[in-house]
């Protein structure tokens, strides 16, 4: 077994330690409206700044892990958790002290988002990651980014570690019968922020 496979059997299993010894709720109930929620700026995501008639200011730069970013006559400017028009509010307020009434447009180019922002996935998917959560995202949304689920996944004991108003909830999800069977019955809404928990099966 590899090392990385190891590290993530040990995760789920911290994680389902914590969601109550691995109590499974029932189902997700599938509300269709989403979240209709502006972007917000993360870590990794990429901007193309733009500076109206300066050229030379504008840029395109990543936001640093710390959530900040730098560019020409900014330095170090908190970006994280910001929608674009915030962020292009704040960089205009920094080079107003440079140039007269700059005109500043930013434009989100690679989506990570913030931790709020993501649906994290782990355990046995083809591709375990962190994806930017998009408005009426759901369960099957999710599975395509990621590839489905492996082999060696136990796809109907999957949950979802969902963190909201000072509690965390955990519920059961049917991923062999939606990836493999094709049952749509088993599709359900998702959150920013959700964890998909996918376990190892044990036969």
């Amino acid at each position: 077994m590899s090392v990385r496979r190891s590290a993530a059997i040990g995760l789920v299993a911290l994680v389902l330690g914590v969601g109550g010894c691995g109590t499974v709720h029932p189902p997700l109930a599938e509300p269709a409206s989403g979240i209709d929620a502006p972007y917000l700026v993360g870590p990794g995501d990429t901007l193309n700044i733009v500076v109206w008639r300066n050229p030379e200011l504008s840029i395109i730069v990543p936001v640093r892990p710390d959530g900040k970013i730098t560019t020409p006559l900014v330095e170090d400017l908190p970006a994280s958790g910001k929608t674009a028009t915030q962020l292009a509010r704040d960089i205009e307020k920094v080079l107003a002290k440079y140039i007269q009434s700059p005109v500043v447009t930013v434009i989100v180019t690679g989506f990570v988002g913030p931790y709020s922002q993501q649906v994290r996935v782990i355990g046995e998917a083809a591709r375990p990651q962190a994806l930017a959560y998009r408005q009426n995202m759901t369960l099957l949304d999710v599975m395509i980014a990621v590839g489905g689920i492996t082999d060696f996944a136990d796809g109907n004991k999957a949950s979802i570690l969902r963190t909201g108003g000072g509690k965390t909830e955990q519920f059961g999800v049917r991923l062999t019968h939606l990836v493999r069977g094709g049952d749509l019955s088993a599709n359900v809404a998702m959150r920013p922020g959700d964890v998909l928990i996918i376990p190892q099966s044990f036969f």
